[in-house]
């Protein structure tokens, strides 16, 4: 009955993580979550290669398994596929990296959606309303915002004919994105699992590029 009992844990917590990805297909920036599962501790009766009484040796032994558990989830960072919203503020990262905001206790959190937004302050935020870092400060004149795919944020300012730029956009990436800590509201905080942050502007290296609009 034990043994039952764990393939039915196992089970209903892939079910829960199954729930969890189909309510979230249409959530920006959401990556599926991946259960991982191991058998547990075997009663070995007989080992393998074990001398019979006929002097033959026993080829597969006996090994009676004790279930199974999880042993943990993985978020699956993999580009989605990139819909086009021809919103200005909207950037999707095509490749590896994250956006960094500033939470309201000052430490970073780390997101891969896009749907960027200005405060009353003129500041780039999030969907949440947290800042980007580094911060990028929109005048009210702006007009035609455009953000490359290297990062760089420019836009039209009253009584200027070329367009000016305002700030860059940076990406952070991990050696282990999958040893980051979900906190919900599709943002992430850097464990001692997923290793420090590398910070770099998009297109360098191994971090991806940014699309507007999407």
């Amino acid at each position: 009955m034990w043994i039952s009992k764990t393939g039915v844990q196992a089970q209903d917590a892939k079910l829960q993580a199954i729930a969890n990805n189909l309510a979230n297909v249409n959530t920006v920036g959401f990556k599926r979550d991946r259960v991982v599962f191991e058998d547990l501790f075997y009663q070995v009766d007989q080992q393998p290669g074990t001398q019979r009484a006929d002097n033959t040796l026993a080829p597969s032994g006996v090994q009676l398994g004790n279930g199974t558990h999880m042993v943990g989830t993985q978020k699956v960072f993999t580009t989605g596929s990139l819909q086009t919203t021809s919103q200005p503020l909207d950037v999707a990262i095509t490749g590896n990296g994250f956006l960094q905001v500033r939470r309201p206790n000052g430490e970073a959190a780390y997101t891969r959606a896009g749907q960027l937004q200005i405060d009353a302050n003129g500041i780039l935020i999030n969907a949440q309303g947290l800042p980007l870092v580094p911060q990028i400060t929109v005048p009210s004149s702006a007009t035609a915002i455009t953000i490359g795919e290297n990062g760089v944020v420019s836009a039209t300012i009253s009584g200027n004919t070329a367009a000016t730029e305002l700030g860059q956009l940076t990406l952070s990436n991990f050696v282990n994105p999958s040893g980051l800590l979900a906190l919900g509201e599709n943002l992430f905080q850097e464990t001692a699992a997923s290793g420090a942050p590398t910070e770099g502007k998009p297109g360098d290296g191994a971090l991806g590029k940014l699309k507007q609009g999407a």
